[in-house]
């Protein structure tokens, strides 16, 4: 989860969302991670677990993933996480629940639908005090933007 939060903070210094991912495959070995990119990409579909499953198919030369682990600093979105199941990822550890569009635990609870022919394990809670400090100072930041639409003396690129 540490490298997920350095990609956080490598997401909210770029002026995104600081959401951060890590795929991690059985040995131990790195084989993607991202950070939250959709303002810079225009590109609604870059989320960070996506870009990492991106790096990772890329890297093994297969879009399938089994064995993997996804570690995230928030509970992954319904896109996020059909592209979890597609990818056939063993399973997710995040770290801030999202009650607003968690497709995990939260709203949904996509993984453990049996209609589907996969399904994966989920932890949540792991290291959620960061993960969701870094997502309070962020909004707390941009609804106190001025009209101008400036975040700490920044122009916002979304605004």
């Amino acid at each position: 989860m540490g490298v997920a939060l350095d990609q956080a903070r490598l997401a909210l210094a770029a002026g995104e969302v600081p959401v951060g991912a890590v795929l991690v495959a059985e040995d131990g070995a790195v084989l993607g991670r991202a950070h939250n990119l959709p303002i810079s990409l225009t590109d609604p579909t870059a989320h960070a677990e996506v870009l990492a499953l991106r790096q990772a198919a890329a890297r093994r030369g297969n879009y399938r993933l089994p064995g993997t682990t996804l570690y995230v600093t928030i509970e992954p979105c319904l896109m996020c996480v059909g592209a979890l199941l597609q990818a056939r990822v063993a399973r997710v550890v995040f770290g801030a629940p999202d009650p607003k569009a968690g497709a995990c635990v939260s709203l949904y609870r996509i993984p453990e639908d049996r209609r589907l022919n996969h399904r994966f394990e989920v932890t949540g809670g792991v290291r959620e005090e960061e993960c969701r400090a870094l997502l309070q100072d962020f909004f707390r930041a941009r609804r106190g933007r001025g009209a101008g639409g400036e975040v700490s003396g920044r122009k916002d690129a979304d605004k």
